[in-house]
């Protein structure tokens, strides 16, 4: 049977736990890692930030993803018997197609100087890994580095110096350990057209090999299902390599978790699925809309040519709308440009209701990963 990942991002998870998140199954309080094992969770993805704290030591938000916060978040996973992967953001905060901030230790380098700090911090985090006994299955290099990674002064790399940097940290992983399998991950798993050069570039500049695509598939955002399943077939044959749905969600409801007093006195970001984002979906935003999205998700990824799509990743099925975890905090915001506290805008998407009880997309989950099992995928 080839490995079918049933992954969780549970990046946030700790910062939710310490606002008091706590997590339901069938009434009975768990640990929510525990809990999402027993619906079939085998990986769990965490986010890396360079040094998401300002320069007086505030932290940024949005989980404050550190290394020793990892670190303790992956050993939670291993203990479990779990996989985890390792997403290198490279950066100090947020990354993604609209931004790939130089984290400050590395502002004003540039060519071959930057290209040296990526293989360098890349190498020395997975030796600190190796040496506590916690290395990752799978590697990202970058975070949705559709147009690039490490922008100078927002400026984007071009093809060739996209394909160095990225090889600069696939070179520094397999360096580390030839079994860590090296995920390259863009956005827009819909947009075919997108993808193809992308990694058409990414070879004619002589990028370093790897063995998985990542794909973003958000439904609201990303076309149709059938837009993703076009895609994975295409690239299945164009390049054929492994792939995973890296980010994925859907939402359980349209109502807001804080009222309408409450939201209007808030400052920053409401819900990011919206009644108007929502039509955009073949799946209303209920929990049962949402085991059926999932399940339809699972089907299209099953059936990639060649046994190549390998499963997904759910993007934050954990954060809870708990006050003092938010998608950033002032000093966040003022590193990426924003204003005011991102609050909690994923909740809505998360596989627990806003008080933390499993929702059904959880047996969904299981019951489809049970079937590959039986089918011998």
């Amino acid at each position: 049977m080839k490995q079918w990942y049933v992954g969780m991002d549970c990046s946030s998870l700790e910062e939710v736990e310490q606002c008091g998140g706590r997590f339901f199954d069938r009434g009975k309080e768990e640990d929510v890692m525990q809990i999402l094992k027993h619906y079939g969770a085998n990986l769990i993805r965490l986010r890396l930030w360079n040094n998401p704290y300002s320069e007086s030591g505030e932290p940024y938000g949005g989980g404050t993803n550190d290394f020793p916060r990892t670190v303790r978040l992956a050993r939670r996973a291993a203990e479990l018997g779990m996989d985890w992967l390792l997403d290198f953001h490279y950066s100090d905060f947020w990354t993604d197609p609209q931004k790939q901030y130089l984290p400050k230790a590395w502002r004003g380098m540039c060519g071959a100087e930057l290209e040296q700090a990526v293989y360098c911090y890349t190498k020395e985090t997975l030796q600190s890994l190796e040496n506590q006994k916690l290395l990752p299955h799978i590697v990202s290099v970058g975070n949705e580095i559709t147009n690039g990674l490490l922008w100078s002064e927002e400026k984007k790399p071009g093809p060739a110096e996209i394909a160095r940097l990225v090889s600069a940290g696939i070179h520094a992983v397999k360096e580390v350990s030839e079994t860590i399998l090296v995920m390259i991950h863009l956005d827009n798993g819909g947009r075919n057209d997108l993808y193809r050069a992308w990694f058409d570039r990414y070879f004619e500049y002589d990028g370093a090999d790897f063995d998985l695509i990542g794909l973003s598939y958000y439904p609201f955002w990303h076309g149709s299902l059938e837009d993703l399943q076009n895609n994975m077939n295409d690239l299945a044959q164009r390049y054929g390599k492994a792939m995973i749905v890296a980010e994925t969600s859907m939402a359980f409801t349209l109502e807001d978790y804080l009222s309408k007093s409450e939201r209007a006195a808030a400052v920053g970001r409401g819900l990011a699925v919206t009644p108007e984002l929502a039509k955009r979906v073949p799946f209303p935003a209920t929990p049962q809309g949402q085991a059926d999205f999932l399940r339809a998700l699972m089907k299209k990824i099953h059936d990639v040519p060649g046994q190549l799509g390998r499963g997904f990743i759910y993007w934050e099925p954990a954060w809870l709308p708990v006050e003092g975890s938010a998608w950033a905090l002032e000093p966040g915001c003022k590193y990426i440009g924003e204003t005011g506290s991102g609050g909690n805008e994923w909740a809505n998407q998360a596989l627990f209701d806003y008080r933390g009880n499993r929702l059904p997309a959880l047996e969904t989950i299981r019951d489809f990963y049970r079937n590959l099992q039986k089918e011998s995928f």
